[in-house]
């Protein structure tokens, strides 16, 4: 039984951090509002997401950074900064739900979400990344803003999939970081590809 939890909350974790890759602040916040709804405990470090406070800073932030990813050019200029801050969102995330629901040891918590979630969450942001830029070499950043849209709109679904349904989000997430990959691979080897945040 405790294996199956261990799972269920790498699962999580992996599924906050992909999500985490898309948007830096919108996986939080889903999560401070299911923790303020009684649909996740707030033990640990998760706790720190615990009231409306927390969940009216985190709204804010999303709609500043879902904004700012709709005006074109300036949504690569983010990339440069979101990039670090997703990984270190995907650990943060992941270490603090397995904090919370495994008694893993400390070091193996965080080695595992330094491994896993800053894994998942580089992937997937080198890959939306990847995406834009060969937005802005085909259509000069003109559907830069359609693809923001539904970079957010994937952060709301897997997000969401994570916090009902973690072990299917964790296919999910397995999938979808192999998509990542093959979109990096793609862009890299194009002779004239721009270079990736």
């Amino acid at each position: 039984m405790a294996a199956f939890s261990g799972l269920v909350a790498i699962s999580l974790g992996l599924g906050l951090a992909a999500a985490s890759g898309f948007r830096v602040f919108l996986p939080p916040m889903l999560l401070s509002g299911a923790i303020n709804v009684g649909l996740i405990e707030a033990s640990g470090q998760l706790a720190l997401l615990d009231g409306w406070g927390a969940f009216s800073v985190l709204l804010i932030a999303v709609v500043l950074e879902i904004g700012s990813y709709l005006i074109p050019w300036l949504d690569n200029l983010l990339d440069v900064v979101a990039t670090p801050t997703a990984v270190l969102a995907g650990v943060g995330l992941m270490g603090s739900v397995i904090g919370a629901e495994t008694d893993y040891d400390p070091i193996v918590q965080w080695a595992i979400a330094a491994i896993g979630g800053g894994g998942v969450a580089g992937t997937v942001q080198t890959g939306t990344v990847a995406t834009r830029a060969l937005s802005t070499g085909t259509t000069g950043g003109l559907a830069n803003p359609i693809i923001s849209v539904v970079e957010a709109v994937m952060a709301i679904v897997v997000t969401v999939l994570a916090l009902l349904a973690p072990l299917l989000c964790l296919a999910l997430v397995c999938v979808g970081s192999i998509y990542a990959l093959r979109v990096i691979g793609r862009v890299r080897s194009k002779p004239n590809a721009a270079p990736l945040a």
